[in-house]
């Protein structure tokens, strides 16, 4: 097998990797596109395409992780993981089976760990990497890596909700939620939602948004049913799909121009969290961008 043939059938695992440890499309994208301009111009051949290229997009993932966090710290009102529509992973089974580590509150939990034990996590508990491969693709010893991987976990299990609705019920429930959006049915969504439901926005500054984060039922209904007229009104369209992993939705102005994508977190029978990404640098690898501030005004109408 030629070179770039061992690449083109490692790029959807290497993805997967860098994608879990930036939480970005564009810069997972970068990183396997520089682990192959290393593979490539490698002056020996390496033993084991696989090995050398996890062990490089991972130490590229680490190094853009740590400058990256300070990016982050900088960054206007909430931030959000990139959405991720399809996970690239060859194999369908391992891909469902994978599903949960993508999902935006996992990717989240993993925003509080170090660059290093967030590499170890997930090389460890997502891909099931050996202790001697993570050593070698993070650059430290085993122990170090026991070590890291014990912290990790603890924080992500801190984290962790106690219990999940299984993923039908997510799944069902979620399309309840996305039908009674569309009809406007105040009363349907209320009932979907906790009472302590958040929505959070990550406009980034870029995107018109009235309130970043907005707590309560009654407050997010008020936001939900807004937003809905505006969408209405706009001869918008909601589009139900898989988002990170997760039951979401693109939302697109009348000529299917990406306007926003959102992620629910669904647990214990109710919505606890949706997740609207706004910010149109995240949006860009979903599809072509609607002027969001154009259709704004026009489902405004006349003076909006």
């Amino acid at each position: 097998m030629t070179k770039p043939e061992e690449f083109q059938e490692l790029r959807p695992p290497l993805f997967t990797i860098a994608y879990r440890i930036l939480s970005s499309v564009g810069e997972a994208e970068d990183a396997v596109q520089e682990a192959w301009l290393r593979y490539e111009s490698a002056s020996v051949r390496p033993g084991s395409a696989k090995a050398f290229l996890s062990t490089v997009v991972t130490r590229i993932s680490i190094d853009v992780l740590r400058s990256a966090r300070v990016r982050r710290e900088e960054y206007v009102g909430p931030w959000l993981p990139e959405p991720l529509l399809t996970d690239p992973y060859g194999d369908p089974v391992r891909s469902a089976e994978l599903a949960d580590s993508l999902s935006m509150a996992a990717l989240l939990l993993l925003e509080r760990l170090t660059p290093l034990e967030r590499a170890v996590f997930v090389l460890r508990e997502v891909f099931a990497f050996g202790f001697s491969e993570i050593a070698s693709a993070v650059g430290r010893s085993e122990a170090a890596c026991h070590q890291l991987a014990v912290r990790a976990r603890r924080h992500m299990e801190s984290g962790r909700p106690r219990f999940e609705a299984d993923r039908k019920e997510r799944e069902e429930l979620a399309e309840r939620f996305f039908s009674a959006f569309r009809d406007g049915d105040v009363d349907a969504l209320a009932e979907l939602l906790a009472s302590d439901v958040r929505m959070t926005g990550d406009s980034g500054g870029k995107a018109p948004q009235v309130q970043p984060v907005v707590v309560g039922v009654e407050h997010v209904v008020r936001v939900l049913a807004a937003f809905g007229r505006l969408v209405v009104r706009g001869a918008g369209v909601v589009e139900s799909q898989l988002v990170n992993g997760e039951l979401g939705a693109i939302f697109r102005d009348r000529d299917g121009q990406v306007l926003s994508a959102w992620a629910l977190d669904v647990l214990g029978g109710r919505i606890q969290a949706i997740r609207a990404v706004n910010n149109p640098d995240k949006l860009r690898h979903v599809g072509p961008l609607a002027d969001v501030w154009e259709a704004l005004r026009e489902a405004n109408g006349p003076g909006g």
